[in-house]
């Protein structure tokens, strides 16, 4: 049955292999590079620690994408131990460096969506924009064939989960000071 479920995901992204082209390929590898080791992430937050009216916010994004690094890339990566697609498909041309992590979960997306919620929770306008970006570097991982579905789905919904903790933090924190 893993294997059934191996062989779906492959067929999901040899979809998307099959579809690129060179300009598509440039935008998707730049989209992707915004996130690497989450500098776009952690440079927002601190953006925003210098502006009164979103300093709770600039926390809140920070504090996330702590929580996110040691329950994704510190715990669940090692832990788990995924073969990343391109290690099982070694036919697909990768047009990124590969990455030698394991694949689950998507490290880019748990990141970019513990980020974008926390800058939503600050800004609904300028979070549903964070929220786009986070989706299209989730779905820029497929494209490039560096995670399975799966890695990006539970990536978004771990950073999602990040972000509500890292609220509830700072809103307990608060109610002590």
């Amino acid at each position: 049955m893993y294997q059934s479920f191996i062989k779906a995901e492959l067929a999901i992204l040899d979809f998307f292999d099959f579809m690129r082209f060179p300009f598509m390929n440039k935008i998707m590898t730049f989209i992707s590079a915004l996130a690497d080791d989450g500098i776009l992430w952690i440079v927002v937050g601190i953006v925003m620690l210098f502006f009164k009216n979103t300093r709770k916010g600039g926390v809140c994004v920070l504090l996330a994408l702590i929580i996110n690094l040691v329950i994704v890339n510190v715990t669940l990566k090692p832990l788990v131990a995924r073969t990343r697609p391109y290690d099982i498909n070694t036919a697909v041309n990768l047009i990124v460096h590969a990455p030698h992590d394991y694949s689950f979960p998507s490290g880019h997306t748990s990141a970019s969506f513990a980020a974008a919620l926390s800058i939503f929770f600050a800004n609904k306008k300028w979070g549903t924009c964070a929220l786009v970006g986070a989706s299209l570097i989730g779905f820029s991982r497929l494209y490039l064939y560096v995670h399975f579905p799966t890695d990006v789905l539970f990536g978004a919904l771990f950073g999602i989960a990040a972000s509500f903790v890292s609220k509830y933090v700072i809103s307990k924190i608060k109610m002590l000071g």
